[in-house]
């Protein structure tokens, strides 16, 4: 499998900028990759250094189509948490407090 179409994207949520905090990095990845692909795919990518992968998988979801109430299933997905090195970065992310706006 090709390195570069494992990691699809960056999942930002509050929770996964908390993470960021202790260098966890939060993505979308493709589901039939495995700990090592993915860790080998954010090396590559981001030029860091990886120290553990944990993944999860999410079921695909039902949607009703029509009113008829015929359903269609969504496909489900794969998310990777990716731990890296302390005195490392990956640009992806923003980092730092934001400025809070002042009231007038």
């Amino acid at each position: 499998m090709d390195l570069s179409l494992i990691v699809k994207k960056p999942i930002i949520t509050e929770k996964s900028m908390k993470e960021t905090a202790s260098h966890r990095f939060t993505f979308l990845v493709d589901r039939w990759a495995n700990k090592n692909q993915i860790a080998k795919a954010v090396e590559q990518l981001f030029k860091v250094e990886v120290l553990e992968v944990r993944t999860a998988k999410r079921a695909g979801k039902a949607r009703r189509i029509d009113k008829k109430g015929r359903k269609k299933r969504l496909p489900g997905e794969k998310k990777a948490i990716v731990e890296i090195k302390a005195d490392q970065r990956i640009e992806v992310f923003p980092v730092g407090k934001r400025e809070k706006k002042k009231k007038k």
